[in-house]
C-alpha cells in the first residue's frame, strides 16, 4: 500500500495544521492484527507544507519504492518557520490520534528521524521515554536548551542505536557523541555505528540496511533486551 497524505489539526502549529504522510502494511485492511509503528521525523530541507518534500530523503522515500513494509509509518512535516523540537506536544498528541485510530501495538513503538529530525528524536524520546520501544537518531544533536544531564537520565534506560557519518560537516559527530557520554554517565548504553567517510547524509546507508528493522522489533515497551 503506498503512503497516503493527511493533515493532522493541531492549534499549537503556527498555521493549526500539520501535514503528514501514512503507510500500512500490505494486507493492514484483511487482518485485525496489530502492527508495528514507526514515527519518522524528516530534516531541515524537508520542512513546508509540501508534502512532496518528504518523499526526497530518508524513511519517507523508502516507502515509495518497498510497499511491503511490514510497519505503520507516520511521516508528519514540520512547517517551514519551526523545529521538530519546538513541536514536541505536537507530535505526541498526532501519536495518540494514530494509535486511536489504527491498528497499532502500542507495546512495539519506535522512533527515528535524521539531521533535525535526529535532534527531535532525541527531544521526543527523552520527554516521553515510556512511550517508544526503541529509538534511532541519524545525525542529530540534543538542543542546546534542554538540560542534557536530566534528558540523558530518561534516556537511560531506552534502547538506543544512533548513526553519524565521521565526516559530518553540517552536523558535526561530536554532537552526538556528547550525548552518548551523557546517557553513559548516567548508566545507559547506546549501540553507535560511525560511517568513517561519510558527510552529513548517514541516513540514506541507515535507512537501507535491514538490520535496524529487525532490531526495531527485538525491543518492546513490555521486555525491552539491549
Amino acid at each position: 500500500m503506498t503512503q497516503t497524505e493527511h493533515t493532522f489539526r493541531a492549534m499549537q502549529t503556527i498555521d493549526g495544521e500539520m501535514p503528514y504522510l501514512l503507510h500500512l502494511p500490505d494486507g493492514y485492511e484483511e487482518t485485525e492484527e496489530s502492527f508495528p509503528l514507526i514515527l519518522f521525523l524528516h530534516g531541515m530541507g524537508e520542512r513546508g507544507n509540501d508534502l512532496d518534500l518528504l518523499r526526497t530523503q530518508g524513511l519517507a522515500k523508502k516507502l515509495d519504492h518497498q510497499h511491503d513494509f511490514p510497519f505503520i509509518v507516520v511521516s508528519p512535516q514540520c512547517s517551514l518557520d519551526s523545529w521538530w523540537s519546538l513541536q514536541i506536544d505536537v507530535l505526541i498528541r498526532l501519536l495518540d490520534e494514530i494509535i486511536a485510530t489504527h491498528r497499532v501495538d502500542t507495546t512495539r513503538v519506535y522512533l527515528t528521524g535524521l539531521s533535525m529530525g535526529g535532534y527531535g528524536t532525541w527531544a521526543l524520546a527523552s520527554s516521553y521515554p515510556e512511550r517508544f520501544a526503541a529509538i534511532a537518531p541519524i545525525c542529530g544533536g540534543m538542543d542546546h536548551w534542554f538540560d542534557l544531564e536530566t534528558r540523558a537520565q530518561a534516556l537511560s534506560k531506552m534502547p538506543i542505536w544512533t548513526f553519524h557519518g565521521a565526516a559530518d560537516d553540517v552536523v558535526p559527530i561530536t554532537l552526538t557523541e556528547r550525548v552518548i557520554a551523557a546517557i553513559e554517565a548516567a548508566g545507559g548504553t547506546v549501540k553507535y555505528t560511525i560511517y568513517p567517510r561519510v558527510n552529513h547524509d548517514s541516513w540514506t546507508q541507515t535507512y537501507a540496511n535491514p538490520e535496524l528493522y529487525t532490531w526495531f522489533l527485538s525491543h518492546t515497551l513490555s521486555g525491552n533486551d539491549q
